[in-house]
């Protein structure tokens, strides 16, 4: 899929798993514990494709993601890229084909999304604050590029970059960390797994299983048959999913924030009386 449906797809995800754990967990958090898991996951939908590099020297190209920063996360994402091309070509079996790039390789995978999650988590134990204003101001940045993607282009990455920079400085000093550095991690992981789940739908599909060798092959693709596939950028994406996407966010809102609104006016019109 396209980066703004990863992008929204996060969103939902995280709104519907919110809502979930209040009303069958009673796990309830905060608006901002909310705002911010919602744009961490978000901006963890567009990390996976981080494999896909673009032209450094020419701030040109790549994948959404590469693009959010200018040149410097054109650059990570060069790095990206050639890392997980090494990581297939020394991992993979007589039955995988040969590789002139990293795409859907190992940021694509089950274990690239746990490891981000412990690490963002890690990072914020034991950095703090710091920690949460690196995090979120890259998470916000991807967020901004991926949701409001014609806006972002037309702004220009200066913008983004400030834009990202203010998010990071009010969370900072507004979010808990008693648990609100845990639900970062959990965000970003889930970010990135549902990302997986978006490519999986399409053509190519996604090496789901890896590192599990099958048939002689490490990097063994999985994804619907090629007749039900989403065509990447075409209408069932661009109209159908996302209007899914968005429908499921909305209601997620509704769920979460709408009747503790209407106890609230409630209460206050009997305390008026």
């Amino acid at each position: 899929m396209m980066g703004p449906s990863h992008a929204l797809s996060g969103s939902a995800a995280w709104l519907a798993g919110s809502w979930a754990l209040a009303q069958f967990a009673d796990v309830t958090q905060s608006p901002l514990e909310v705002a911010v898991g919602t744009a961490i996951c978000a901006g963890g939908a567009l990390l996976p494709d981080l494999d896909m590099s673009g032209k450094v020297t020419k701030n040109q190209g790549g994948a959404t993601v590469a693009r959010t920063f200018g040149v410097a996360s054109l650059f990570v994402a060069e790095v990206v890229e050639k890392v997980s091309l090494g990581i297939y070509t020394a991992t993979k079996l007589s039955k995988d084909p040969r590789r002139n790039n990293g795409h859907r390789t190992f940021t694509h995978t089950i274990p690239f999304c746990v490891l981000l999650g412990w690490g963002t988590s890690a990072l914020c134990e034991k950095y703090g604050e710091w920690a949460v204003v690196a995090i979120v101001f890259v998470m916000a940045g991807l967020a901004l590029r991926g949701l409001f993607d014609d806006w972002a282009e037309r702004a220009g990455w200066v913008l983004v970059t400030l834009t990202s920079g203010v998010v990071a400085w009010f969370t900072a000093a507004n979010l808990d960390g008693d648990r609100g550095y845990p639900l970062m991690g959990l965000a970003v992981g889930m970010g990135c797994f549902v990302h997986i789940l978006g490519d999986w739908i399409t053509k190519n599909g996604v090496p789901i299983l890896w590192p599990i060798p099958i048939k002689r092959r490490m990097w063994m693709m999985f994804g619907i048959p090629n007749s039900m596939a989403v065509k990447v950028g075409g209408k069932v994406e661009v109209v159908i999913l996302r209007g899914v996407f968005t429908f499921v966010a909305l209601i997620s809102i509704a769920g979460l924030f709408v009747p503790s609104l209407l106890q609230r006016f409630n209460l206050d019109i009997w305390a008026s009386k």
